[in-house]
């Protein structure tokens, strides 16, 4: 089998079998992201987990559902997969790299395999770039929901810090 079967048979397995497939409580954010150019859709919650967050980088514990293509639903459920459970930063810097990876057009882009896990199985979307869309919807939903959630705590904290 060679990588682009492997890749293939990766994308499938997550579109038949999703990771995370459903809303959970508590969250501090819900999102709705549509790609208009297909209708594929996702509500992605995301909750901040300061426990033992060091300084500002709080773990990230989201859930998803969606509708839509083989390509927007597997990449949700590789971004479940990949991003629970993350600090912020690091959920950040996955985020970034799959942008690269996906927006690479005909210039090849080395991903980093560690931070993408089975996420590197889309790099082949890059070549498509009707698809792109589909495999960062999910993606894109997180980067907002995490920087709304945090926006709501920064506020929250200097609310308390005004009124002590």
């Amino acid at each position: 089998m060679n990588l682009e079967q492997m890749y293939q048979e990766i994308i499938l397995d997550h579109y038949r079998n999703p990771e995370g497939k459903g809303l959970t409580e508590p969250f501090d954010v819900e999102v709705h992201h549509v790609n208009p150019t297909c209708g594929d859709e996702v509500n992605l919650r995301v909750n901040l987990d300061w426990s033992d967050a060091p300084g500002d980088d709080p773990k990230v514990w989201m859930s998803y559902d969606g509708s839509g293509c083989s390509i927007s639903q597997a990449s949700e459920s590789v971004l479940s997969s990949q991003l629970n459970g993350v600090s912020v930063s690091s959920g950040m810097a996955a985020v970034e790299e799959m942008v690269a990876l996906l927006q690479a057009g005909a210039e090849p882009h080395e991903p980093d395999e560690e931070l993408l896990g089975d996420a590197v199985a889309f790099s082949g979307v890059a070549k498509y770039p009707a698809r792109v869309k589909c495999a960062l919807l999910g993606w894109m939903a997180w980067k907002d929901a995490v920087a709304q959630a945090l926006a709501a705590h920064a506020a929250a904290v200097e609310e308390k810090r005004t009124n002590d």
